[in-house]
């Protein structure tokens, strides 16, 4: 991963439905190209988040599952969505052979799960969102911008 955040903010949601919320305002905002890793333990609401930037992104709802098993879902809406997820990957040559990196920097946006497994999938541009437990249903959202645009997208996002 790139060093030092260009940007960095910390948002917290009160609830699943908020961390949804903050998801579809995230879909609204992306633009082919934009790379979006995602850290947090199992129930840290990840999923709660890429629900939401699917829907705003123009994805239907119920295209939405978690991608553990295919490694790699792609979603059709107003751009296109690659949603990954990396927890059963061990480790970048595993990675490489999935065809992962073929799809990073293309003509669409990515939501990548369980970055924090294998950081170097992260390509030099990228935002970060790492999601923690703060009691029972609110959650921080660490968010790490890295670069330019990420750092703009950042700004048009949380403020």
């Amino acid at each position: 991963m790139s060093g030092e955040p260009t940007r960095s903010r910390r948002q917290v949601s009160p609830s699943p439905e908020q961390t949804h919320q903050l998801g579809v305002k995230l879909g609204r905002l992306l633009q082919p190209g934009d790379f979006v890793g995602l850290v947090g333990e199992l129930g840290a609401g990840k999923t709660h988040l890429v629900r939401g930037v699917a829907e705003g992104a123009g994805v239907a709802r119920s295209e939405v599952a978690s991608p553990t098993f295919a490694i790699v879902y792609p979603y059709e809406g107003r751009i296109p969505l690659y949603h990954a997820d990396l927890y059963r990957l061990t480790d970048y040559d595993e990675l490489y052979a999935t065809g992962f990196l073929d799809l990073v920097g293309g003509d669409h946006a990515m939501l990548v799960e369980w970055l924090d497994r294998i950081p170097q999938a992260a390509p030099r541009d990228f935002l970060r969102v790492t999601l923690r437990h703060v009691g029972e249903d609110a959650r921080s959202l660490d968010v790490e911008a890295f670069g330019a645009r990420p750092a703009a997208l950042l700004d048009a996002w949380l403020g």
